[in-house]
């Protein structure tokens, strides 16, 4: 079944979600995740400092999922693992980049037509119209 959110050509931009996850939960901040081999950026998501203690222990993608308000341990269920080569910090420190190595598969939750796991930034918006175009459908 196809998610429109998820899957769609119409834009429909959450501007509400950095306000949602300050309600719900203030001890986070956003990490950009980087392909150290592509240097594409493959994910924006966040941490807390649970879940990016765990990360530097482990050499592993840890993130805080606000959606659930639990630890992310990305691969735990899907076995797309990322290991974590690097962290820096932003000068305001109040964001992070993690830069990651693929184990195996890409790392956002939705599939392509073939069924392998994309990158998260797998749709391009045009400019003109603001319909998306899907780079991995």
């Amino acid at each position: 079944m196809r998610k429109e959110l998820e899957e769609g050509s119409r834009l429909t931009l959450d501007f509400e979600k950095i306000a949602k996850i300050a309600e719900n939960c203030s001890d986070v901040i956003p990490v950009a995740v980087q392909n150290a081999d592509t240097g594409e950026v493959i994910l924006v998501a966040y941490t807390n400092e649970t879940a990016m203690k765990k990360a530097f222990a482990e050499r592993m993608l840890v993130l805080w999922s606000t959606s659930r308000r639990e630890l992310w341990e990305k691969g735990k269920s899907s076995g797309e693992s990322f290991e974590l080569l690097e962290a820096r910090v932003n000068c305001e420190q109040n964001s992070l980049l993690y830069i990651v190595r693929p184990r195996r598969g890409n790392i956002c939750h939705t599939k392509n037509r073939n069924g392998q796991p994309r990158n998260c930034y797998y749709r391009r918006i045009d400019m003109d119209t603001c319909e998306l175009e899907n780079l991995d459908p």
